[in-house]
């Protein structure tokens, strides 16, 4: 299993399914969701996809919370380079960074990846 996140409040944070139950145990994805049976959960009632189902959505879980953590990281990264920038006399932006920034995700990931690039500069840089 992939390494604990940090949330922002510098507490490692742990999927569902690792969270202990109150008596003590580690707690099974069945034991901690309270959405019901399984089927409720995935979708399905046949238990060998039902059980690869939760498999894959612990994984992403585990991605989504990586994500947020790179998100986090580029954002601050990103406001020190505009803040040492502005400090040193120079722009508040530089245009052909940002637009190498968005062709790089644009031909990697097709227009979705514009649009995640957009919401990358803008987390960095603030609104225009």
């Amino acid at each position: 299993m992939m390494t604990d996140v940090m949330e922002q409040s510098g507490s490692p944070t742990r999927p569902e399914a690792e969270q202990p139950v109150p008596n003590g145990t580690e707690a099974t994805p069945a034991a901690v969701d309270n959405a019901g049976p399984v089927e409720a959960r995935t979708g399905t009632e046949e238990p060998t996809a039902s059980a690869r189902i939760v498999q894959i959505r612990e994984r992403i879980d585990e991605i989504d919370n990586a994500m947020i953590a790179l998100w986090q990281e580029r954002a601050a990264l990103s406001q020190e380079v505009g803040a040492t920038r502005m400090a040193s006399g120079g722009t508040r932006l530089v245009l052909a960074r940002e637009r190498k920034i968005l062709e790089r995700f644009r031909v990697a990931l097709g227009t979705d990846g514009t649009q995640l690039a957009l919401l990358l500069l803008r987390a960095g840089r603030g609104p225009l």
